[in-house]
Formats: C-alpha cells, sequence, structure tokens
C-alpha cells in the first residue's frame, strides 16, 4: 500500500488531489450526519448556529474555508513544502464539502435542503468527487497537458493534429451535452470514446438537441421516449434510493420504506420529466428576440 501511494500519487504530485479528496469525503460524511442528528432532535448533538434567531448555514463555513485554504495555497505556490500544500488542499477540500452540500440553497436561492429539489446538492457531490478520483488516477481531460508540454522547437504537426483533435472531441462534447447526456459527456472527457458513443446514440427526448433535430420525426421520438423510460427506470430509482439513504428523504415518513418510496418517486420522476419536446419558439419579432422572460428588456424602465 504504501509503496502504491509513493509510487502513483506522491511521486506522480498528486498528494494534493488526494489530500483534497479526503479531506472533502470527511467533511461530506461527518456534516451529513450532524444534520441527520439535528433532524432527529438528538438531544446531545450541537443543534444549528443560530445566532440573534439567524441561522447560519454551513455553507457560510465553507466558502469562508475556501477563501483561506485558496489564498494558503497562491501564497506557497513557490516557496511551500509539500506537507504545507497538502494541509491546504485538505482544508480546500473540506470547505467545497461544506459549500457544494447546499447547492441546491445557492442554485434555487431558497432552503431546500430536505426537499426533493435538494437532492441537487448530492448530484453535485457526486460530481465533485468523480472529476477529482478521475484527476487522481492520472486521466487528463482531452489531453489537455499534452497540449501544453511542447517545447519552442516542437513539432508542429503534432501540436496541429493535437489541436484539431481536441477541436473535435469539444466538439462532441457539445453534442453529447446538447443530448442530454450528462454523466456520458463528463466522463467522456476524460474517457474520449465515450463521446462518440454519446454522440452517435439517439438523444433524450427533453433535451435541446431533440427540440432542435426530432421535431416531425415522430418514430425518432417515439424510440427515444420508450428507451428513456425503459433506461432510465432503474438508474432513477437507484439514484432516489441512494440520495434517500445519504441525504435524507423528503418526509421523515418516506424513512421507513424507502425502497418504496424510491420506486414511488422514480415513476413520479418519470412521468414528470420522460416527454417530448417542444418545438423550439423563434419570436417573430427581431427587436425582442433573445431576451429571457421576466427581465427587463433594454431601454425599458426596471
Amino acid at each position: 500500500m504504501m509503496n502504491w501511494l509513493r509510487a502513483e500519487i506522491i511521486d506522480q504530485g498528486r498528494l494534493p488531489l488526494l489530500c483534497f479528496l479526503l479531506g472533502f469525503v470527511v467533511a461530506f460524511v461527518f456534516i451529513r450526519i450532524s444534520v441527520r442528528m439535528i433532524r432527529a432532535k438528538v438531544r446531545w448533538w450541537p443543534g444549528n448556529i443560530t445566532p440573534g434567531g439567524l441561522h447560519v448555514h454551513h455553507m457560510v463555513f465553507g466558502v469562508v474555508t475556501m477563501v483561506i485554504a485558496g489564498g494558503g495555497l497562491i501564497s506557497v505556490y513557490e516557496v511551500g513544502t509539500r506537507t504545507l500544500v497538502a494541509v491546504f488542499a485538505a482544508l480546500f477540500g473540506v470547505g467545497a464539502a461544506l459549500t457544494l452540500d447546499e447547492f441546491a440553497l445557492i442554485f434555487y436561492l431558497h432552503d431546500v435542503y430536505w426537499e426533493e429539489e435538494g437532492r441537487v446538492s448530492v448530484d453535485a457531490v457526486f460530481v465533485a468527487i468523480a472529476v477529482t478520483g478521475m484527476l487522481m488516477l492520472g486521466l487528463q481531460p482531452l489531453d489537455l497537458v499534452d497540449l501544453t508540454n511542447f517545447d519552442d522547437g516542437g513539432d508542429w504537426v503534432n501540436r496541429f493534429v493535437l489541436v484539431v483533435s481536441v477541436l473535435v472531441n469539444l466538439l462532441l462534447a457539445g453534442v453529447v451535452l446538447a443530448k442530454g447526456k450528462i454523466w456520458t459527456g463528463l466522463v467522456g472527457l476524460f474517457v474520449v470514446p465515450l463521446l462518440w458513443v454519446g454522440a452517435a446514440r439517439l438523444s433524450r427526448p427533453g433535451a435541446p438537441w431533440a427540440r432542435w433535430r426530432y421535431q416531425g420525426k415522430t418514430r425518432k421520438m417515439t424510440r427515444a421516449i420508450a428507451r428513456e423510460r425503459r433506461f432510465r427506470r432503474p438508474v432513477i430509482r437507484a439514484k432516489i434510493f441512494v440520495q434517500d439513504l445519504v441525504a435524507g428523504a423528503p418526509t421523515l415518513e418516506a424513512v421507513l420504506g424507502s425502497v418504496e418510496h424510491s420506486r414511488i418517486a422514480a415513476e413520479a420522476v418519470l412521468d414528470r420529466t420522460v416527454h417530448a419536446a417542444p418545438a423550439p419558439v423563434i419570436s417573430p419579432n427581431p427587436v425582442e428576440s433573445g431576451t429571457i422572460d421576466g427581465l427587463p428588456r433594454s431601454g425599458t424602465p426596471t
């Protein structure tokens, strides 16, 4: 174990990544245990921090911790020891976990921690863990590191080929994301063949790609909807079960029947989300095109 740690992590310069990941996971597990204890009203466990009646969310402590750790990393970038950098990286991981655990609050600008929308926080945490894990294993997104490793007198042909390859893969990543395949696009940035597979397969029916390309193509849209329900059902059910296990069910009653709750909730999600994307709407008035509903247009009083 120690030989692997030294050969694959320390000698490869990935110790800060490992420390970040450990700090992130430990902090996330701790804060989830803490909020579950608070929700259960365990008497001997410290409750919420509410000075003057104001609930201070742990996201605040996360942001402050990240600022301190990030400033420390910047200040010791040239002169810091390996140990000091690792400590700051772990501290940054702690702050990131505390912040992403309340990502839903940031996204919705409303405290939805125990509601269904609060599961967005768990998604954000899983994404952070997945990306950090792939970087720690030595995977590089789209070989961008190789793109910067050419010497000034390097082979321009190889450089050109690599640049073209990166641009093509970025285009494929855009197609995959437009088809609504977020995880395929994310992992595909590190494992490029997944981008080609994701780009070649059918779009999810509610994704922008289906909105643009499947209108009027009833057969293709029907296949997309049928495939979405067939393949997404077990994925959504497992996802909700894990989210309830990690984040807590939206209601205390659902905790007692988490398997049944995940089944019912999965069907509700499918009924709500699996449908054909509406046709793109083009404004007949070119002056108003490109605006967002609810925002003041240029030249109008606020």
